[in-house]
């Protein structure tokens, strides 16, 4: 046992001799991320939609079509489109408005690489008391001063709106727009879908705390400390590795 935890923690984000080698390696974690999100129950009809630069060309991104199930999604089912939302390569169709949120994010902020947005249930549903979590369980203290609560525009139809919603993102790791649910970024799309992962539980757990009572709050020393350890970069890509190796034992298919 102690082999394999050794093993396990050793793993780093893998270097690449080729641009092509690394966008193969990219598109399977994007189809990867949408069999997770869709076998967690955050697809509902036609939304979810998750964003990753192209390695080559960071200017355009790899996305999931419109009307694929997340559930079902294999690479040749990704698309790429440019910042105008216009499909480069492949095939189907895209979400405009997730697409403008997506792009007017990934415009201002260089380091982002992914970010993730379905209408997961407890995040939705937090979204609604338009607020931030609160530092209650360690997990929670993940996000500690790392959540941006975006009030306005509620509902974006054009790039101004867009980019409105960008500048409330700030430099946030995680957002969560009232009334609709939450975005969350990283470095890598590993990296992005785990804190969505994360941070739609702690919303469920914040939920049924609140319902009990008034929760205790992790001191903020203390908060501060674990997010800076527990919600690196390096640790989020590490904490996705798991949700990988399940993923791709039980759907080895999403690679096709």
């Amino acid at each position: 046992m102690q082999i394999g935890v050794q093993s396990f923690a050793s793993r780093s984000r893998p270097v690449f001799e080729s641009t092509d080698e690394e966008r193969v390696h990219v598109l399977q974690r994007l189809a990867a991320t949408c069999r997770i999100f869709g076998r967690r129950g955050y697809s509902e009809g036609l939304l979810g939609h998750i964003t990753v630069r192209d390695p080559e060309v960071p200017e355009r991104y790899w996305v999931n079509p419109v009307g694929i199930p997340l559930h079902q999604v294999r690479v040749s089912h990704l698309v790429q489109v440019n910042h105008e939302g216009q499909i480069v390569q492949g095939d189907g169709m895209v979400n405009p408005v997730g697409l403008l949120l997506h792009t007017a994010v990934h415009q201002a902020r260089p380091d982002v690489s992914a970010m993730c947005h379905a209408h997961a249930l407890h995040a939705s549903t937090w979204a609604a008391f338009e607020r931030l979590l609160d530092p209650i369980t360690q997990d929670a203290c993940v996000f500690f001063e790392q959540q941006a609560l975006i009030l306005e525009p509620r509902v974006v139809r054009d790039r101004t709106a867009a980019a409105r919603f960008a500048k409330g993102f700030g430099d946030k790791l995680v957002a969560i727009h009232a009334g609709h649910g939450i975005f969350t970024t990283g470095q890598t799309v590993d990296e992005a879908a785990w804190w969505f992962v994360l941070m739609n539980r702690c919303c469920e757990a914040q939920l049924i705390a609140q319902a009990c009572g008034e929760p205790s709050l992790w001191a903020p020393d203390d908060a501060r400390w674990l997010a800076s350890v527990l919600g690196s970069p390096q640790f989020g890509w590490l904490s996705f590795q798991t949700l990988w190796d399940d993923i791709i034992l039980s759907d080895p298919d999403l690679v096709q």
